[in-house]
């Protein structure tokens, strides 16, 4: 009986603590965590690309975390991450879905960043979607059809470029071309060679030019300053004079002044007419006077 009793004992602690294992491997298989200080951060992503809940999450590589929850929100997809209290993940983080292996899995890897500041958990996240084998595969679906016609067009264009460059003008273009170079060449190298002696002088004429213009700047430079000084001086006062010579101007047309008054005085213009038109007549009245019996002269 007694040894029934342990027998039955020992049964119940191994169903029990293969309970708890059992419980264990499937906690740490689907993520499942007592740990209420666990950072949770939300990212939006155009395309999770099969993502599901229970996927790893990792930070450079090393298992960090798990995605918690996925929603879909207008034409983005919300996928919500459960991380361990201790990663530390900064402002310039960088969050994106990448394959986890050949067989098809997908995770979510956190490129932690090297900011400053710290990565705010209560903003929205912006994630990338990084292609993997079947987006490429479907990749090259779409291009299937178009691939032909791409082989074709490059086949045509290499027909038109053997064409081309098979032309007997052409390479004989070419060689003439390659052939008038050379003695292009050959004449400029002759032609240095015949006035090398020339273009030395040359050189060292403007090297002396340039010598001999510097002294004199130098030995001058007084002389050069206070004749720059005097002209700019002259400047000055003939803009002075052209100042004065307009306001006189504006004075003149605006009668302020006595060469106005009488240039734009339209009484004395008149004046003047009527002074001219009675010396006229006067010189009428003498003149017809001298020719009959001279200039008669009433004094009474």
């Amino acid at each position: 009986m007694k040894d029934q009793r342990k027998t039955d004992i020992k049964v119940g602690f191994t169903v029990i603590a293969a309970i708890l294992l059992l419980i264990w491997i499937l906690g740490w298989a689907k993520n499942f965590s007592l740990n209420s200080n666990r950072t949770k951060v939300t990212v939006k992503f155009q395309n999770v690309a099969g993502l599901e809940v229970g996927d790893n999450v990792t930070v450079n590589g090393v298992r960090k975390g798990f995605v918690d929850d996925i929603m879909m929100k207008n034409e983005f997809v919300m996928v919500k991450v459960s991380l361990d209290p201790d990663t530390d993940l900064r402002n310039n983080a960088v969050f994106s879905v990448m394959m986890l292996d050949l067989m098809g899995g997908k995770k979510v890897e956190i490129l932690p960043g090297n900011a400053e500041e710290k990565l705010d958990i209560n903003q929205v996240q912006t994630g990338s979607f990084s292609a993997d084998v079947p987006s490429v595969m479907v990749m090259i679906g779409k291009l299937e059809n178009e691939l032909p016609q791409m082989l074709k067009q490059v086949n045509v264009s290499l027909v038109s470029l053997n064409e081309y460059l098979g032309d007997k003008n052409l390479q004989r273009d070419v060689k003439t071309a390659a052939s008038n170079l050379v003695a292009i060449s050959d004449q400029l190298k002759n032609v240095i060679n015949e006035n090398r002696n020339q273009i030395k002088l040359l050189t060292s004429n403007s090297v002396q030019l340039t010598t001999e213009a510097k002294d004199f700047f130098a030995k001058n430079k007084e002389s050069l300053h206070t004749t720059i000084v005097d002209v700019s001086a002259l400047v000055k006062k003939t803009d002075s004079f052209i100042s004065k010579l307009d306001a006189l101007v504006v004075e003149t047309k605006d009668q302020k002044n006595s060469a106005g008054k009488l240039l734009y005085d339209d009484k004395l213009f008149s004046d003047l007419k009527e002074t001219l038109q009675t010396v006229k007549e006067l010189i009428k009245i003498l003149t017809e006077q001298l020719k009959n019996e001279g200039v008669n002269v009433d004094l009474f």
